[in-house]
């Protein structure tokens, strides 16, 4: 059943207007039948321009796509909780929360999380929290069909404070046209969207008065320091060392003694390691003693599965995109870096960079045609614009708030938690992610400065898979279970 506006293609017009589709769908999740709407479109945000104290008419300055899905025959909708989701990059649309965990619909993958050949498939999501929240993805500008209007400076929004009041102003808007202020109030990001959802969290209660009641943080990147490799950075080899043991474990690429451990209590002993000798011999630097580096050096080779010579040779410290290239060059292989289980080949066996990422090359191609599709068959919204997955906008991303320094917003979480004692987190780890390890996300928390009591309302989850652990069934079938309950 379809209730739609006129057709009009979604494109920069001088004055853009707001366009939506509104579908009704049913699902059976946990054996019980889940009628919902699905309301598809786009919302114009206006920028109010003033002169000499005197308010003019706001200015239109961009055009924002989303989905939203709500339950239907709720007797006070105001008072169901709802979920703004989105993912990261910066420049990613938020088509794998949206078609991966969260939403009604999900790619049909293998257990593995391999996507097999096209054509590509959309099946129910028996593992979406929509029987416990409200869902409403949003595409950030310049990702989606989220597109600047006519005349308008495209960079401008491209940077990390404006990002932050486009899709807040987003978010202030829904909740005020759907009246839904009085809901519980959740935020989910993935990767770069973790930036941003705390970022928002800061920006939301501070501008607007809008409290969240959680955040679901899934693969975080809060502090970037953790996850640059500079030099003079001792931090990223440390805290990115137990994932290259996980993945090593993985490819069967340790000692036979090591290989035959349990994974979990393997990691437990490096990260002991890392956070002691390890990063004890890094900041010894050149005066690290000789017996003292190849106890070292024996070490990393028994963890990471490469050779002594080849660990010598970095100077104890190893580059993410090395180790990617490095761990099966043997056999001409390279191992993902947003999933480290996927492997495949590239045309040059001797780089130090891959040519592709395995695991991202494994998912791109499901995810696009099956959003593309579902869009305008399922949920009736057309528009002949392309649907941009993923922007390569981080290398032109704007950090002007952070000069001179590495953008960290892990002070700003901590800062939300204080003024609202009542925010809670979830935060979700893939110990084969070597985009955003989960050593490195453990060790931003642990300097947040949160007394014990306010810790305990982060509540830390990990998982057998990478960077998007929902796409392996065991971890979605856990993650379900685990968002469920922090959203009860």
């Amino acid at each position: 059943m379809s209730e739609k506006t006129p057709l009009e293609k979604v494109e920069p017009q001088i004055e853009p207007k707001d366009i939506t589709s509104v579908t009704r769908h049913e699902i059976k999740i946990n054996g019980k039948t889940i009628k919902y709407t699905a309301t598809c479109g786009t919302v114009v945000l206006r920028e109010e321009h003033d002169k000499e104290g005197e308010a003019l008419d706001a200015k239109p300055r961009a055009s924002m796509f989303f989905v939203a899905y709500t339950l239907d025959n709720v007797k006070d909708s105001a008072k169901r909780p709802i979920t703004f989701s989105f993912n990261g990059g910066p420049g990613s649309s938020s088509v794998w929360l949206h078609l991966g965990l969260l939403g009604p619909k999900r790619v049909k993958l293998d257990d593995e999380g391999n996507a097999g050949a096209p054509p590509y498939e959309l099946i129910d999501n028996e593992f979406s929290v929509i029987d416990k929240t409200d869902l409403v993805f949003i595409d950030p500008i310049g990702t989606g069909y989220s597109r600047m209007v006519a005349g308008e400076k495209v960079k401008e929004f491209h940077d990390y404070q404006r990002d932050l009041e486009s899709v807040g102003e987003f978010i202030r808007l829904y909740a005020s046209r759907n009246q839904r202020w009085s809901s519980p109030k959740y935020i989910a990001g993935e990767s770069y969207g973790t930036t941003r959802a705390c970022g928002l969290a800061g920006l939301l209660q501070e501008k607007h008065g809008m409290y969240m009641n959680g955040l679901m943080l899934i693969s975080c990147a809060l502090d970037f320091q953790t996850l640059r490799f500079d030099h003079g950075n001792d931090l990223p080899p440390v805290l990115f060392l137990p994932t290259y043991t996980a993945t090593a474990w993985h490819h069967k690429a340790l000692a036979p003694a090591e290989q035959k451990r349990k994974l979990k209590d393997l990691l437990k002993e490096v990260e002991i390691f890392a956070a002691g000798e390890y990063s004890a011999a890094l900041f010894a630097g050149s005066s690290l003693d000789a017996e003292t580096r190849a106890t070292i050096v024996n070490k990393l080779v028994r963890y990471t599965g490469l050779s002594a010579a080849y660990i010598e040779s970095t100077e104890l410290r190893i580059h993410i995109h090395r180790f990617c290239k490095e761990l099966l060059r043997n056999k001409g292989e390279t191992v993902g870096r947003l999933d480290s289980r996927f492997k495949n080949k590239d045309r040059d066996s001797a780089g130090e960079h891959f040519e592709f990422d395995p695991s991202h090359a494994n998912l791109g191609g499901a995810f696009g045609a099956t959003l593309n599709d579902y869009v305008r068959g399922t949920l009736k919204f057309e528009s002949d614009l392309p649907y941009h997955l993923i922007s390569g906008l981080y290398m032109t991303w704007g950090w002007k708030d952070f000069a001179n320094r590495y953008a960290n917003v892990a002070e700003t979480l901590r800062k939300a938690m204080r003024m609202n004692p009542h925010l809670k987190i979830y935060v979700a780890n893939g110990y084969y992610d070597l985009a955003t390890p989960h050593f490195a996300t453990d060790y931003t928390f642990n300097h947040l400065n949160l007394d014990a009591e306010r810790a305990k309302d982060i509540t830390t989850h990990y998982y057998d898979a990478g960077h998007m652990m929902y796409i392996h069934k065991p971890s979605i079938v856990a993650m379900a279970r685990d968002l469920r309950a922090f959203i009860s």
